[in-house]
């Protein structure tokens, strides 16, 4: 093994939305025998790193299902926005089914209804750790909200003037199932776009060529690593694009059925240091799973 790929959300962030002593160890003593270890993640990188850089971790991130790669330090390695033209095609759709939409940018993350934010990272905790009581998750959404750089404002218009903006993701969010399948369906003919979910009221829309698993290979090239030699944990369909692509894929014990089926390993739960348990099973057995 010499490259490891790690979702967020479900997978190494535990039910308080922090990383777990030993997922911490693993990870360190993976980088200590020579692994190269990624968070590959759809949160932005303001708030993806905040857990990180809490737990004394220093790791590059893949941030925004692929949009967007920072080095360990933070740099903007690579990124890919999706034009104006698709965004407005796509705004469209989901505004033609009533679906909520949150705006991914270079500039930061908008939501145009500071209420239906909390809504949608509610459903995204609660599909990650469905054993959390919905007001504890509730709580947590609260205070990402608060910390996560997540900025109000009353039309995306006001954003969409920057010459300079760049759009990477629409978060978009309905527990209209009818009206989300019908937009999944609609938004599924634009060759343009990936379309993918990291819970069961949401499509997580970006460029093509953002995807966590092209994101994760364009990274193995530069290390002249193979995928044989790659291993990716996760627990949603947005990590599908990573398990179809590494050898060594890994479906943590809280991820949906689909993606246990698919991966050649189950760890244990993200409450339970899952992340920690797959690294170590890899470590100490010295075993392809």
């Amino acid at each position: 093994m010499k490259l490891i790929a790690i979702d967020m959300d479900g997978t190494l962030v535990n039910n308080e939305m922090t990383i777990n002593k030993d997922n911490v160890d693993a990870i360190k003593q993976a980088q200590q025998s020579g692994i190269e270890v990624v968070i590959a993640t759809g949160r932005s990188y303001d708030e993806a790193i905040t857990p990180v850089k809490e737990a004394g971790l220093t790791l590059p991130i893949i941030c925004i299902n692929g949009a967007q790669f920072r080095s360990s330090e933070g740099e903007v390695l690579d990124s890919i926005p999706i034009s104006t033209k698709v965004y407005a095609d796509t705004a469209k759709v989901l505004e033609a089914h009533s679906i909520y939409y949150e705006l991914y940018t270079n500039k930061g993350t908008y939501s145009n209804d500071g209420e239906m934010a909390i809504d949608i990272i509610v459903d995204i905790i609660l599909s990650s750790n469905p054993e959390l009581p919905e007001q504890k998750a509730r709580e947590l959404a609260e205070y990402r909200v608060r910390n996560g750089r997540l900025e109000t404002v009353e039309s995306y218009s006001s954003v969409l003037d920057d010459p300079e903006l760049e759009i990477y993701k629409l978060l978009s969010f309905s527990r209209n199932e009818e009206n989300l399948k019908s937009a999944f369906n609609s938004l599924l003919t634009f060759k343009e776009l990936a379309i993918s979910s990291s819970a069961k009221d949401n499509i997580e829309i970006t460029h093509r060529d953002a995807q966590k698993g092209i994101a994760l290979q364009n990274y193995a090239e530069k290390l002249k690593v193979d995928m044989k030699e790659a291993m990716a944990i996760g627990d949603n369909y947005n990590d599908v694009s990573m398990f179809e692509l590494v050898h060594h894929s890994v479906a943590m014990g809280n991820a949906v059925e689909d993606i246990k089926k698919l991966c050649s390993f189950t760890t244990k739960t993200n409450d339970e240091s899952g992340v920690a348990h797959a690294i170590q099973t890899f470590l100490t057995e010295d075993k392809a799973f």
